[in-house]
């Protein structure tokens, strides 16, 4: 691939965004020009750019250091070049690319390139980020929020043929890179503390003996009550059907006791839980909290 001309060469994003931008930008680079065996330059823009159906969605979550959303959009052309130099296969013109859609092989060989990116990008912004950062890579759909900055990488190849791969960066992910400095309080300034307020004071020592205690969760995706002579006569092939609707969100119990809700999401091939609501629930009659 060779540098291809950008209509926007300096996005305004803020500092934080576009650190966070360059360094997927840059592990994307390093990859494909290590599959391809060729350089490959992409240029960041935040022009805007035409959605169709036949776009892939992957979803990133963050953990670690930082924690939240983003997407990655594809177009079905941009999609099918990148998953013919992982697989090492020569592309054909670029009508042929753009009429065909994108087969299940080729599907699957972006998602592994995608998750190589991921994995060296993870690496890249730790520093940044202070501390480690997990991203967990799965194919999605369209993101239900709305995005807090939109950039896209692209590059064309000899033939002209373009290459696009668009950013969308959740609004709790842009809120969790934002600087966190917390100005030092003024002698001047500083009220004294109200004697009628108890001091603060960290939490018991013997706190810390219990942070190790490995705990069981639970998932519940609805509840059902039956009669016993029911419950008997279930066998294999039964479908029981939940009070829960498709699109409820789904409990996470400890103990029992629901802690937060979520949705179902799809981490490396095994089911996971993302966070939508922490639950808070009163304290019972007569506790001391």
């Amino acid at each position: 691939m060779t540098d291809a001309p950008a209509k926007n060469p300096a996005p305004e994003l803020r500092p934080e965004l576009r650190n966070w931008c360059d360094a997927w930008k840059t592990c994307l680079q390093g990859v494909i020009s290590q599959v391809s065996g060729q350089p490959a330059v992409f240029e960041v823009s935040t022009a805007a750019l035409p959605a169709a159906d036949s776009d892939v969605w992957y979803t990133v979550v963050a953990g670690g250091a930082v924690h939240g959303e983003m997407t990655l959009r594809l177009p079905a052309a941009s999609g099918t070049r990148l998953a013919l130099k992982f697989l090492a296969e020569t592309a054909p013109a670029a009508a042929g690319i753009a009429a065909e859609p994108m087969t299940a092989d080729n599907k699957e060989a972006l998602e592994e390139l995608l998750r190589q990116i991921a994995g060296l990008a993870a690496t890249a912004l730790a520093r940044s980020a202070g501390g480690e950062v997990q991203l967990h890579l799965s194919a999605s759909a369209a993101p239900s929020w709305s995005s807090d900055a939109i950039v896209s990488l692209q590059a064309r190849d000899e033939g002209g043929a373009s290459t696009i791969v668009e950013i969308q960066i959740s609004p709790a992910l842009a809120a969790e890179l934002q600087p966190r400095v917390q100005p030092a309080p003024s002698a001047q300034t500083a009220a004294p503390p109200s004697p009628l307020a108890p001091p603060l004071s960290s939490p018991p020592s013997s706190y810390s003996r219990l942070m190790d205690v490995g705990l069981g969760v639970k998932l519940r995706f609805g509840t059902r009550r039956m009669l016993l002579r029911d419950v008997l006569a279930l066998s294999a092939g039964v479908v029981v059907e939940l009070d829960n609707t498709l699109h409820s969100p789904v409990d996470l119990l400890l103990d029992g006791r629901l802690i937060a809700q979520g949705e179902v999401v799809i981490v490396d091939g095994k089911y996971g839980l993302r966070i939508t609501d922490v639950v808070d629930p009163l304290p019972a009659v007569g506790s001391p909290v």
